[in-house]
């Protein structure tokens, strides 16, 4: 397993909707190695989540994992999940602001309204059918990593640009609001 190189913020590939994963390269060895790749990748980093695109490969694929994360003290569980081809659905109108930082953009944070329920359908690492909820901080990472997917980054969700801080000028100033 290997250790991938995150693109940064002005690399045309995170700005760039990426293609579909046919079902009958899943279980090629090559895919299945990527994906393992990007899953030592997420890791190394600490991240709770990682697009394919945010390692140069412009499919859609993306991995997640929250399990007492440094950058997510207190945050819920969610087991590693592979999602290929992901599609989600708000399930209703509740909107939750809460801070986002990214890989891509290292260092720096800003509040992002995400949907706070969705229903997630994917295929699964071998290429079984996923369908379930995701809720709270497990949503808000599945809709951070589709919109990777998309060609989006979390800024792009922000109405108030004003919030965007390092994340030592979070810890000095806004902890404490």
């Amino acid at each position: 397993m290997a250790i991938l190189k995150v693109a940064r913020l002005g690399n045309p590939v995170l700005r760039t909707p990426a293609g579909e994963v046919p079902a009958e390269a899943v279980d090629q060895p090559d895919f299945q190695r990527f994906i393992d790749d990007m899953v030592v990748t997420m890791h190394e980093y600490q991240g709770v989540g990682l697009a394919a695109v945010q390692v140069h490969e412009s499919i859609q694929v993306a991995v997640l994992e929250v399990a007492d994360n440094a950058r997510y003290p207190g945050k819920e569980a969610v087991p590693l999940s592979v999602l290929i081809n992901p599609e989600i659905v708000p399930l209703d109108d509740e909107i939750e602001e809460d801070w986002e930082g990214c890989l891509s953009i290292p260092e720096i944070r800003g509040r992002v309204p995400r949907y706070k329920r969705l229903r997630v359908t994917a295929l699964d690492r071998d290429g079984k059918p996923l369908d379930f909820v995701a809720e709270d901080f497990h949503a808000r990472v599945i809709q951070h990593e589709v919109d990777h997917l998309r060609g989006r980054v979390y800024m792009d969700r922000m109405p108030d640009l004003a919030t965007l801080t390092y994340l030592t000028e979070l810890a000095r100033y806004w902890t404490e609001r």
